[in-house]
């Protein structure tokens, strides 16, 4: 079995049924299917092509969408839906997505505010409460060139906010996920100066100290930030999935087929492949529940 434990509707050109053949092409079997909400002024507009429909309200990715798809599509898809913690009744929507419509992830939380926020820490915690594992996307803010509209959209405040939301939350699963976090697989200091660091793994990573200290903590794959982390040294990539074995989840972001490629590539041991393309994300989610 395969689950693609991050993806999103009507990403990248892919309505609904183009979604599905996808998902059958590439021999995944169910997809967690997340929202991305958050206010207009915090979300680049050169995304605006790969978004498809974008609600002024709750956008870029609303959460209604991810419910059509479910409702059209039953058995393929896992809910995921992240309210802006912000908003006084983040919980109490969060809550109802859960009651009404069987939300079973919290994500993708994607917004540009520090993810140690009290609201968010609230918010976190209520999802350790209800055994919903969160999301999270992490950017640093590094000179790209460009000055308008912004010189680049950072989210989540780094890697030391986000793990003192895990410190604070111990009872919340997270999965990190995007390039402020998988920039922290080395310790080459390239982290905010980069998405996409290159060359061999250097010792030191913040993110591996975090995995060994923090049982709460487990990684998305997805994107290419997630594949670019582990193909940038292969050696390394097998030593880091099989000491991590448990807590690594087989996620795309996208529509090719290069994470399941790579994967195959390394001559992982059948279990351990097992764990990534499925059985971590039915740890997290239970297939039953």
């Amino acid at each position: 079995m395969i689950i693609d434990a991050h993806n999103h509707p009507d990403w990248h050109g892919h309505g609904l049924a183009k979604f599905l053949a996808n998902m059958e092409a590439n021999h995944i079997d169910m997809t967690w299917l997340l929202s991305w909400e958050c206010p207009a002024d915090e979300w680049d507009p050169s995304f605006t092509q790969a978004l498809g429909l974008v609600d002024s309200e709750n956008g870029p990715i609303p959460f209604s969408r991810c419910v059509s798809y479910a409702e059209h599509a039953p058995g393929k898809f896992i809910l995921g839906h992240a309210p802006d913690p912000r908003r006084p009744d983040a919980i109490d929507r969060l809550a109802s997505a859960i009651d009404m419509h069987g939300v079973r992830v919290c994500g993708e939380l994607k917004l540009r505010m520090m993810y140690d926020n009290f609201d968010a820490i609230r918010l976190f915690k209520f999802c350790g409460e209800k055994k919903v594992p969160v999301i999270v996307h992490l950017d640093y803010e590094f000179d790209t060139g460009k000055r308008y509209p912004r010189p680049n959209y950072w989210y989540g405040g780094g890697i030391d906010p986000f793990e003192r939301a895990v410190q604070k939350c111990p009872d919340t699963i997270f999965l990190g996920h995007a390039p402020g976090f998988w920039a922290h697989i080395s310790g080459d200091d390239q982290y905010d100066k980069s998405p996409y660091p290159k060359g061999p793994i250097v010792p030191g990573g913040k993110m591996i100290a975090m995995l060994r200290r923090y049982p709460n903590l487990c990684c998305d794959m997805s994107a290419g930030s997630g594949l670019n982390a582990l193909m940038r040294d292969a050696p390394f990539a097998k030593e880091f999935l099989i000491e991590f074995q448990d807590r690594v989840l087989y996620a795309r972001d996208q529509f090719d087929n290069k994470h399941q490629e790579f994967l195959n590539s390394l001559g992982l041991p059948k279990d351990v492949l097992e764990k990534l393309y499925s059985g971590n994300a039915q740890k997290l989610v239970p297939l039953t529940a």
